[in-house]
């Protein structure tokens, strides 16, 4: 339904994470995968979707110079919130740890904000699901961060991963926005195009 709905766009997804193109492909749109490489940065004044929806329309903003009448530009961005801080990807494997610690035996919000841009539009949404851990011990941890790439995960987690299986107690909210994209919600966008 999607490919016929936007047949006549050249979709652009501003992102080379292997969940979203996987989640892309899944949805049967026809679109190419651009690297995107911009600062991350953001005011400490900014909270929780504050953060996500800056940084996806900031993301968009960088790729104004390509969008053509019949381009789309779709970016996205994913934090851990937790205790009023927002965690991003690891730096390091160590750091990692560190992040998993926190996330031990406590609830998080993991959100994920979008922005589609056109010529003419742009749109800014965002979803939050809530995930509880178990209490992961120091060997779960140090098992999970050192067999898995973690580092290009928010959180430090896939909740499709091992850590996933084993620690995740309950998620109130959409699974998929917890890997990096609500599908749903990019879905109902798109159809109103």
């Amino acid at each position: 339904m999607l490919r016929e709905k936007l047949s006549k766009y050249d979709v652009v997804l501003a992102s080379q994470s292997p969940r979203r193109i996987k989640f892309f492909s899944d949805l049967d749109i026809k679109f190419k995968s651009i690297k995107i490489d911009i600062d991350e940065s953001y005011s400490s004044k900014l909270k929780a979707e504050e953060i996500t929806d800056f940084l996806a329309e900031k993301k968009a903003s960088f790729y104004s110079d390509i969008i053509k009448k019949n381009t789309i530009v779709i970016t996205s961005d994913t934090i851990v919130w937790i205790k009023n801080k927002a965690l991003g990807k690891p730096k390091n494997n160590n750091n990692a740890k560190e992040i998993l610690r926190t996330l031990s035996d406590s609830t998080h919000d993991v959100i994920t904000s979008f922005c589609i841009k056109t010529i003419n539009k742009k749109i800014i949404i965002n979803d939050i699901t809530k995930v509880s851990f178990k209490k992961l011990t120091d060997q779960e941890i140090d098992y999970y961060v050192d067999n898995n790439n973690v580092l290009d995960k928010a959180g430090a987690y896939g909740i499709q991963d091992w850590i996933g299986y084993i620690g995740i107690t309950s998620i109130k909210g959409t699974y998929n926005n917890v890997m990096g994209l609500p599908t749903h919600l990019l879905y109902k966008e798109l159809m109103k195009l």
